[in-house]
Parts: C-alpha cells; structure tokens; sequence
C-alpha cells in the first residue's frame, strides 16, 4: 500500500488536459490526418471522424481514464485488480508493451524533425526541398542515429524529472506554443493564391466521396489521434485527483485534439492545393508528405524558410509531448510491476528506446537489407503496434468494463466530487456492443491490407 500512497498526480484538471491532449497531440495529426483526409474524401472524412470522435473516441477515453483513476496503477496492476485470469494478464501486458514498442521508432521521426528544423535555422530550405534529399538523409546512418540519440535523451529528461516537474510542466509549455503555431500556419496556409479549392476540399462534406474505407480510415486514425489503447490514459488516470471531474477533462482532450487534426489540415491541404495547381494526387504521398512535398511547397512561397522554421517547430512540440506520454506510461509500467524506483526506471527504458529505436533508425542505411514481412523495421514496428496490438488491446478494454468491472463501477467514478456523465446512454451502448465491433473491423481490414487481401 506504501507505494499506492506515493504515487506521483497531476497538479489539478489543467495538468490532466494538457498532458493527455499532449499526448494526443502528435505526428498522427500532424501528417497523418490531412493525407488521409485528402485520400478519403475531404469534407466527409472530417465529417466521419468528428462523429466517432464524439461517439467512439469518448467512450474508451473515459473507460481508460476512469480505470486508470479507480485503481491507481498502470495498465497491467490495473487490470489485475479485477483478477489474474489469464485474458486480464494479456490485456494489461499488451496495454502495457505497446508504448514500449512505439516510442523507439517514434522517437527517430522525432530525429527527422529535429534534423529539419536546424536545417531551416541554417537557412538551408531550399536543400530540403531537392529530390532525393529526404532519401539520402534517412540511408545515412550516422546522421539518422545522431539525430535520433538526441530526440530521445531530451524525451528522457524530461521524464527523469518526473510527472509535476517533467511531464506536466513541459506539457503545460508545449500545448499553448503548439496552439499559436497552427493557428499562424493555418493562416498563412488559406490565404495562398489557389489555396481556397483546398479549404473547400477539406471543409465540405460530398456524398459522392463516401466509401466503405472512409470509416475505416476515420476510425483507424481516431485510434491514433486520441490515443486510445497505448497504455497512456489509464496512465494519466492514475495520476488524476479524485476531485478532477474526469467528464468534463476528457471532453476538453476530445475538443483540442479534434481541433488541432482540423488545424492541421488546414496547415497543409490548401497548401499543397496552391502548389499543386488542385491536384489532389500530391497529398497521397502517405509519411513522405511531411519530409518530401511540404519542403517543396515551402520553397514555392514567399517566406519559405521562416514558415518552415515555424512549421517543424510545431512538429517538434506535437512529437515531445506524444514520446513523453508515451515513455512515462512505460517506466510507469515497471516501476509498478517490477516495484522499481523512477530514476532505474526510466534509465532501462532509456537503453531499451536506444536499442530498438536504432533498428529503425538504420532500417533505411545500413540495415536495409533486413526486412520483415517485406517491411523495414520501422514500418513493421508501426504495422504490429498500430494494427495489430492497439485493436486487440482495445477489445480487451472493452471486454475488462462491460463484462468484468461491469459499467457501474465506472459511472460511480464518473460521478465522483460531483462529476457530471452526461453521455453515459452513449458510452453503455458503444463499450458494449460498438467499441469492440469498430476495433476489430480496424484489425482485420489493417491485416488484410498489411497481406495485400484489400487495398487501402
């Protein structure tokens, strides 16, 4: 019980919010949201998204969040706290792996922006913006491993101050600076000659654009955007006070989230729309959009390197605030389960991020040759997490709270120190019946994918 009592908590509500939507907050919006908007049909994605967000999204947020808050541990003791069958262990533990396995690639793309912004600093944008630079960047392994050394021992940092002084405090930095930046970007962005076909595209729903793999990519992409089965949130939960309504902290995490996935749309889809001459082909570019087509636009504006400048830097706020939600649900996770203390346990992850970070970082240079179901590390890392892990784990969510806590658990937290739970019909129905359906969906169509069965 001694270590239950020491348990680290966010300063209040300010804190929870603004380190879960940090946490939100991160390369999925940034890149990945526009590509997929512009691919699955511009304003009815939106649309779609915004629906499962208010409906899907909700509801695990609140059921990680309250799980977290109930049981004051990490995923794995929290689940444990309702027994050790053998499906509970497996539902903590890959709850719990997942960040682990995440924040090692993720923290090389953090390495890629960091490269990117220097080289703006040093007035080099128009390098960037060259064929074959991003190309020649990542095959070079030294460059790619520095870079990546660097992302990760400032995430470490961080961490290694702790959940107030680390965590919460860089967080409460980072958010607001992140905010004005999209804001400017977005701007600046719009008012580009041609750029309004984009706004257009982006903003209003066509029926016509409507398939079948529109949900799936917008359910896919919720995933990620808020998120939900990583292990964070019942993370955060924990160090949530049992006086922060946890309805009214989510519904906020919900609204910046979304916002900045809008914002982030209208940073680059008008953009490469103006560059484009309204060719809405150039933003299939997939990952490569960010590092490849965005530089390239850059150059064709006026001001090309001072918005570039600003651009990464918002990237590398969005990153910092992802990896170290990420690497504080880990070290959370073993100093809980292993009864480790923070400092010996945020070294371990260190040197684990390090190890498996590296395979991804030499995955394009000097281990290129080594593939996994044809994927380089990286890309198989992001396959089996995102596709595969993070379906199955939010299942067994699902399946912990409607068939084990049982929901009333989960309202009588809601309501606690005079919590509201408004939408509490809309969460009974999806944790019971939706969720799980909608998570599978996303696993198998990602696997069928992954094993060229459908294209996506």
């Amino acid at each position: 019980m001694e270590h239950h009592e020491k348990r680290s908590t966010f300063s209040g509500k300010l804190g929870f919010v603004l380190s879960a939507a940090g946490a939100s907050v991160g390369l999925g919006n940034i890149w990945r949201f526009p590509y997929l908007a512009a691919k699955y049909g511009g304003g009815i994605f939106l649309l779609i998204y915004i629906i499962l967000a208010l409906t899907f999204g909700y509801t695990m947020i609140v059921a990680e969040t309250a799980l977290g808050r109930m049981t004051r541990k990490s995923p794995v003791g929290a689940y444990h706290s309702f027994g050790k069958s053998g499906w509970l262990s497996f539902g903590g533990w890959i709850n719990a792996i997942i960040p682990v396995l995440i924040v090692p690639y993720y923290s090389v793309i953090g390495g890629w922006v960091i490269k990117y912004l220097v080289e703006y600093m040093m007035g080099h944008g128009q390098a960037l913006a060259s064929d074959g630079y991003f190309g020649a960047f990542i095959s070079n392994g030294v460059s790619t491993e520095v870079c990546f050394a660097v992302f990760t021992l400032f995430t470490v940092a961080i961490i290694y101050a702790g959940v107030q002084n680390g965590v919460e405090r860089v967080s409460k930095f980072m958010m607001p600076i992140l905010v004005v930046l999209s804001i400017v970007i977005s701007v600046y962005s719009v008012t580009r000659p041609g750029a309004l076909e984009g706004v257009k595209y982006f903003l209003i729903p066509n029926p016509a654009n409507f398939s079948w793999m529109t949900v799936v990519a917008a359910m896919g992409q919720m995933f990620y955007s808020l998120s939900i089965a990583m292990g964070i949130l019942v993370t955060f939960g924990s160090y949530m006070k049992k006086d922060v309504p946890i309805e009214a902290s989510t519904k906020n995490v919900e609204i910046f989230d979304t916002a900045i996935a809008i914002m982030a749309g209208l940073m680059i889809i008008p953009a490469v729309f103006a560059f484009s001459g309204g060719d809405p082909d150039t933003l299939q570019a997939g990952p490569s959009l960010m590092f490849i087509t965005i530089p390239k636009v850059f150059a064709s504006m006026g001001m090309g390197t001072f918005v570039g400048i600003l651009f990464f830097l918002l990237v590398l706020c969005a990153a910092v605030t992802s990896s170290i939600a990420l690497t504080e649900s880990a070290v959370s996770t073993f100093q809980d389960e292993l009864g480790w203390s923070r400092k010996k346990a945020t070294v371990i992850v260190a040197v684990i991020m390090l190890l498996l970070g590296s395979l991804s970082s030499l995955g394009y240079g000097p281990l290129d040759f080594v593939k996994i179901m044809g994927m380089q590390f990286l890309d198989f890392f992001d396959f089996l997490t995102n596709s595969v892990m993070m379906p199955i784990a939010a299942i067994a969510t699902c399946l912990l709270v409607s068939k084990v806590m049982g929901i009333q658990k989960v309202e009588k937290e809601m309501l606690l120190e005079n919590g509201t739970f408004r939408r509490k019909k809309i969460f009974d129905f999806m944790i019971q019946y939706l969720c799980p359906i909608f998570a599978a969906i996303i696993l198998f169509s990602s696997v069928a994918n992954a094993l060229g069965w459908i294209s996506m």
